[in-house]
């Protein structure tokens, strides 16, 4: 029987009972009673990229260096080969100038805007297909009993969704580790954490599979490639979109995952099936997600 890991197993986890991330609302329930839940909150985050204020984005508040970071670069205003001289954040002023020794400028790039399919209506400025003709996925192979081991410790490990919900997230992981898990009110924001860490931290992507509890959009399916991520995997299912250009970057992309069954509708040639799925335990509801039921 699976155990729910410990925090400590993670690079970076969810931190439920942090203050800053939540708070207490109270309210009348269907009985007329009067109860106390506990909410995520939402505040702004303005994004600068040197003097140019570049988007303000609705988050959790949580590694906002990290979210600005990783934003520029999945919008490819950050170049790989960019010195990054600083990145400040003012807490007060909710900003964080991300600053690189190269001049910068993209007025042209953000009179182009796209609101995509995110919860929290994510942005994209410019082509959202931009980049991607030059993207070379790495190879390699994927076997389905870290899908199951991934699968079974992120769904049990403490999170801010298990403890106030409307919430999404998505977690890097090698192997059947668990890595970085990161959340927030739309899953391009914890992506865009994710990408932004890794940048921090010089991490490569090439042995990497990114987990997320959200739909594989569009959106999702860019992200991914665009950071060089070869394998994107959720609970929640597809876009025709999504799984389009999944295909055509070679990327691998698996959904429905939920206890023993899964949906690969890209990228097969990964798998490698090395456990019966009906030796997998199967998916017990105390820990299901809105998307499972």
């Amino acid at each position: 029987m699976a155990t729910k890991p410990d925090a400590t197993d993670y690079i970076i986890a969810p931190d439920p009972g942090a203050v800053r991330l939540t708070r207490a609302v109270e309210g009348i329930d269907q009985n007329g009673a009067v109860s106390r839940i506990s909410v995520v909150e939402e505040r702004p985050l303005t994004i600068f990229l040197n003097a140019q204020e570049i988007v303000t984005a609705m988050t959790i508040g949580d590694y906002p260096e990290y979210l600005a970071l990783g934003f520029l670069r999945n919008q490819g205003m950050l170049l790989a080969d960019d010195d990054i001289t600083g990145v400040d954040y003012d807490d007060d002023l909710e900003t964080v100038v991300v600053r690189t020794a190269r001049e910068t400028s993209y007025e042209d790039k953000l009179k182009k805007k796209t609101r995509t399919s995110g919860c929290a209506v994510g942005t994209v400025f410019g082509d959202m297909m931009e980049g991607l003709e030059d993207v070379r996925l790495p190879q390699g192979s994927v076997r389905t009993s870290w899908l199951y081991d991934l699968a079974a410790k992120i769904n049990r490990t403490p999170s801010l969704y298990l403890e106030a919900g409307a919430i999404h997230g998505t977690v890097l992981c090698r192997e059947n580790r668990p890595l970085v898990y990161m959340e927030d009110v739309g899953r391009h924001n914890a992506v865009d954490k994710i990408a932004g860490w890794m940048l921090s931290e010089n991490v490569g992507a090439e042995d990497k599979i990114l987990y997320t509890t959200g739909r594989l959009t569009s959106e999702m399916v860019i992200k991914t490639a665009m950071m060089g991520i070869p394998v994107l995997a959720s609970r929640s299912g597809f876009t025709a979109w999504g799984v389009e250009i999944a295909r055509e970057v070679g990327l691998t992309l698996i959904g429905r995952m939920r206890g023993q069954r899964f949906m690969c509708l890209a990228g097969e040639d990964r798998l490698v099936r090395d456990v019966d799925p009906s030796t997998v335990a199967v998916e017990d509801k105390k820990h299901r997600r809105k998307s499972a039921e």
